[in-house]
């Protein structure tokens, strides 16, 4: 009487439900696994894209205080050339005014040689 009992064996819808549980675990880490990747993934894109917006809006601060120096440059150069021409002006006016004889003649001879090189 030697008989030895051995458990029955598995019953195949037992070994399907074990394989499938495997299964969802494999998938489950894989799961894990990719959203940690996705997830490392999106914060190295979000970081470069805070590093190129902080890049182009320094870019656009360094154009636009350079076109504000441009621009107040370009005014100063406007009133030193309006006050130049406003002396100027006035030099000829009081010259006028002390030599009115020789302003004429040179207005007049002024104008004949414009009218001479115009014709041509």
């Amino acid at each position: 009487m030697n008989e030895q009992i051995q458990p029955p064996e598995p019953v195949a819808g037992d070994r399907i439900d074990q394989r499938a549980e495997r299964i969802k675990q494999a998938t489950s880490e894989a799961v894990a696994a990719t959203k940690d990747k996705v997830e490392r993934a999106a914060d190295r894109v979000e970081e470069g894209l805070h590093h190129a917006t902080d890049k182009a809006a320094g870019a656009a601060h360094k154009a636009s205080d350079k076109a504000a120096r441009v621009g107040e440059r370009g005014r100063e150069v406007y009133d030193e050339t309006r006050d130049r021409a406003d002396a100027w002006l006035e030099q000829v006016r009081d010259y006028v005014r002390e030599k009115p004889v020789q302003s004429v003649a040179i207005a007049l001879g002024a104008g004949w040689l414009l009218g001479r090189i115009l014709r041509r």
